[in-house]
């Protein structure tokens, strides 16, 4: 039983949104759907819950395509608002929970244990517009997996959440992890991907850059990362005479080199230590999945597309 997406195409007017993606999702897996503004992530997510059908390509759950599968299979989190901004939460979670064959008691009941989950019982009784953007986030999501759906769809579920309501989202997905269901979300920040999904795919301009697990995505990227602080030497301008390394990031206390074409990273250490350097942290570790997402998809992507909306007549 998995989601098995397999070669997506849309197409809106002259506008290519998704050209052949495809990935998988295991039950019991949180997959992490990754892209810039307007790559297709959105459109895919609609197809899937037969929203929009695809021009080419197949959305199947456990075998069955996705518009035979009983709508109850799905639980979707919308980027945008999709609330009743008058209605009480409450009465519309239980309205939402109906919809997927629930009885307004067990909606009622599940309703109630998730408004405690996230720490909002007192606003059982209020109007959703009386809510902040991220309360009413938390309500949406609980309306998405109220009916106890096998897969999860959620587009930007962490926006508007403060770390502390983050973190109780998080708990959330690992139970729904632990018990089996398939959490398929798109996010821009990467530090939750590297922390929750076993699996990632990256999407540009409606087209598969990166798929795989998220450990071999990080090990597959042909460079390696090395952490390091020295005391009383902010710069580290010898850095630049080793073959193979650069420094791409400082931070406050510590500085980032990418390792390539050869480098060593233990050549840093030893650099470091003939030089008598007083060597305060040194890690070595894969590139993060925000380093990934840049690389594959970032500067250099962004000034083709700058090119590509120039005018006629404007040089490129």
């Amino acid at each position: 039983m998995s989601l098995v997406i397999d070669g997506l195409r849309k197409r809106f007017d002259e506008v290519v949104a998704l050209d052949g993606v495809g990935f998988s999702v295991e039950p019991g897996q949180v997959f992490g759907f990754l892209g810039p503004n307007g790559a297709g992530k959105t459109t895919t997510m609609r197809i899937v819950l037969d929203i929009l059908h695809a021009d080419e390509g197949s959305v199947t759950w456990n075998g069955q395509t996705a518009a035979r599968v009983p709508k109850r299979t799905w639980g979707y989190l919308p980027e945008d608002r999709g609330l009743y901004p008058r209605m009480k939460v409450l009465d519309q979670l239980v309205f939402f929970g109906s919809l997927h064959g629930l009885t307004r008691a067990d909606a009622a009941a599940r309703g109630l244990h998730w408004l405690a989950r996230f720490r909002i019982s007192d606003y059982a009784t209020r109007r959703a517009d009386q809510l902040s953007k991220g309360n009413q986030q938390k309500v949406q999501f609980i309306a998405g997996i109220l009916h106890d759906p096998d897969v999860l769809l959620m587009d930007e579920p962490f926006s508007g959440l403060d770390p502390i309501n983050a973190a109780l989202l998080k708990e959330a997905f690992l139970e729904l992890k632990d018990r089996g269901r398939a959490i398929v979300f798109s996010t821009h920040q990467m530090d939750q991907v590297e922390e929750l999904c076993d699996a990632i795919a990256i999407i540009d301009r409606g087209r598969m850059v990166v798929s795989g697990a998220t450990a071999e995505v990080r090990r597959q990227a042909g460079r390696r990362v090395v952490r390091i602080a020295v005391a009383g030497d902010p710069d580290l301008a010898w850095v630049d005479a080793l073959p193979g390394v650069r420094v791409t990031r400082s931070g406050l206390d510590y500085h980032e080199l990418d390792v390539r074409d050869g480098g060593n990273p233990d050549s840093i250490l030893r650099a470091a230590l003939d030089r008598g350097a007083q060597v305060t942290r040194f890690e070595i570790a894969d590139p993060s999945i925000e380093d990934i997402f840049i690389e594959r998809v970032g500067v250099t992507t962004i000034e083709e597309r700058k090119l590509a909306a120039a005018p006629a007549g404007v040089a490129r």
